[in-house]
C-alpha cells in the first residue's frame, strides 16, 4: 500500500439543519446509539417530529443505523449513532518528550493512534515531528481519513488568541497555516494542561464533578480549570499558569518570575534529594519515579517524599482560596502518585477548608485524550451552529479568538 502524502481531506459540508435534526444529532452524540423512542423521551418529540430529524440526518450521512435492539413479544427496534460523515477528529499531545496522537468519532470511539518520543524523531524539525505523527494517524484512519474535520494541538505553552506568549511564535504560526493549507481543516492549540483537565472532566476522576481543576505537577506546573464541562481561560488565556504566583514571599528573598515552577518542578526537587541524601545510604536516586519507590524502604525518600507533598498542598490551596473547586484531581510525572494524597489534603484542611483531591485517572493519556475532546466539541459545535470557546482557531486562512465558526 502506497503511503499517502499529508494532503488535504475532501470539503464536508456542514449543512443546515432544522433544530429537531440538531437537537438529535447533540444527544446521539453525547449518549451514543439510541433508538428513536428513546430519542423521543429524552427530546419529547413526537413520534412524527422524530422520524423527520432522523430521516433529514440519515440523508446527510450524519446518523446511521447502529444496529437492532429486541424486545419482549418479538419486538424490535434500530439504534441509531453517528454515521460516516459526522467525520473524524485528531487530538495531538505536543509535548517535550514525546508527540502523542489520537484519531476519535464525535462521539470518543477510538479510531486510531501514534505515539513518538522525540529522540525517535529527531533531525526534523518541530512541523515535521507533528505532520509525520498526523500522517501516521491518518494512514492508520484508512477511508476515514477522507472525513477529518479538525485537529487540536496541544502545548506546554500559554495560549491565546494573538500568541503573544508562545515562543517561537512565528515559527509555530508557519506550523499552523502549513497544516491547515495541507488537511484543509480548522487548526487549534491549546495549553496541554487545560487538555488533560478537560479529559479527566470527561472520562477522568473528574466526571461525576461540576467543577474541578487539574493540578499538574512534574517537570513542570498549571492548573487546569473546568466549570460545567467548559475551560475556563481567563481574559488572556492565563488562568490556572500557577507557576508565575510571586513566589517566594519573605524578608529575606524577591519574588521571582516563573519560581513557583522551578521550587515545584522535577528538577528543583531532584536537586534537594541530592544534597539531602546521607552518604550511607547509598547513591541517591537518580528520578523522581525512583524516589518514589524507594520510599516504601527509605525514611529519607519517605521524608523528602512528605515535604513536597506539604509543599504542593500550598499551592493547592492557594488554588483553592480562589477557586473554591469541587474536587482536586493531581496529574503529572510527581502528581499522579497517589503518596502524595495525605499530604496534600492535610495541608488544604489546615490552610484553608477541607476539599476533596484525587489522582489521575488517566495519566500521561489525559493531555492527548483531552485534545481529542476539544476537537469534538468545536467539530460537532460546527455542524450544530453553535459557538464554542476556544484558545486560538486557524480556519480558512484566518485565525480567530473565541468561537467557532457559525452558520
Amino acid at each position: 500500500m502506497a503511503r499517502p502524502s499529508l494532503k488535504s481531506s475532501i470539503t464536508i459540508d456542514v449543512p443546515s439543519l432544522t433544530d429537531s435534526a440538531r437537537a438529535v444529532l447533540r444527544t446521539v452524540a453525547s449518549h451514543g446509539p439510541s433508538t428513536r423512542p428513546h430519542l423521543s423521551a429524552i427530546l419529547n418529540f413526537s413520534k412524527p417530529t422524530m422520524s423527520a430529524a432522523v430521516t433529514e440526518l440519515e440523508r446527510h450521512g450524519l446518523v446511521a443505523p447502529a444496529g437492532v435492539n429486541h424486545g419482549g413479544i418479538g419486538r424490535t427496534s434500530i439504534s441509531y449513532g453517528l454515521g460516516e460523515k459526522a467525520g473524524i477528529v485528531i487530538g495531538i499531545d505536543c509535548g517535550t518528550t514525546q508527540i502523542h496522537a489520537v484519531a476519535t468519532t464525535l462521539d470518543g470511539t477510538t479510531v486510531a493512534g501514534v505515539e513518538k518520543t522525540i529522540g525517535a524523531l529527531a533531525g526534523i524539525d518541530r512541523f515535521r515531528m507533528v505532520a509525520a505523527v498526523l500522517e501516521e494517524t491518518l494512514v492508520k484512519c484508512e477511508h476515514q481519513a477522507r472525513l477529518l474535520r479538525s485537529v487540536v494541538i496541544a502545548v506546554p505553552n500559554m495560549i491565546s488568541a494573538s500568541l503573544e506568549r508562545l515562543p517561537d511564535r512565528e515559527e509555530f504560526l508557519d506550523v499552523v497555516v502549513r497544516l491547515n493549507r495541507k488537511l484543509g481543516v480548522p487548526i487549534l492549540l491549546e495549553n496541554n494542561v487545560n487538555c488533560a483537565a478537560l479529559a479527566e472532566y470527561h472520562q477522568g476522576a473528574a466526571k461525576d464533578h461540576s467543577f474541578a481543576i487539574y493540578m499538574q505537577i512534574g517537570v513542570k506546573v498549571g492548573v487546569g480549570i473546568v466549570i460545567n464541562g467548559k475551560l475556563f481561560g481567563g481574559f488572556k488565556g492565563g488562568a490556572g499558569e500557577i507557576g508565575h504566583l510571586p513566589f517566594p514571599w519573605s524578608d529575606r528573598e524577591n519574588p521571582r518570575i516563573g519560581h513557583v515552577e522551578t521550587y515545584l518542578g522535577s528538577a528543583a526537587l531532584l536537586e534537594r534529594v541530592s544534597k539531602q541524601w546521607p552518604t550511607s545510604a547509598g547513591q541517591p536516586p537518580a528520578s523522581t519515579s525512583e524516589l518514589i519507590a524507594m520510599a516504601a524502604t527509605s525514611k529519607t525518600a519517605r521524608a523528602i517524599i512528605e515535604r513536597h507533598s506539604e509543599d504542593i498542598g500550598a499551592l493547592a490551596a492557594a488554588c483553592v482560596s480562589m477557586l473554591d473547586p469541587e474536587l482536586i484531581v493531581l496529574g503529572g510525572g510527581v502528581g499522579q502518585n497517589p503518596i502524595l494524597l495525605p499530604g496534600v489534603s492535610k495541608i488544604v484542611e489546615e490552610l484553608c477548608w477541607p476539599v476533596q483531591v484525587v489522582v489521575s485517572q488517566l495519566s500521561g493519556r489525559a493531555t492527548v485524550l483531552g485534545a481529542a475532546r476539544l476537537a469534538m466539541d468545536y467539530s460537532l459545535a460546527s455542524l450544530l451552529g453553535d459557538n464554542v470557546r476556544t484558545a486560538f482557531v486557524y480556519s480558512g486562512g484566518r485565525a480567530a479568538g473565541p468561537a467557532a465558526p457559525t452558520r
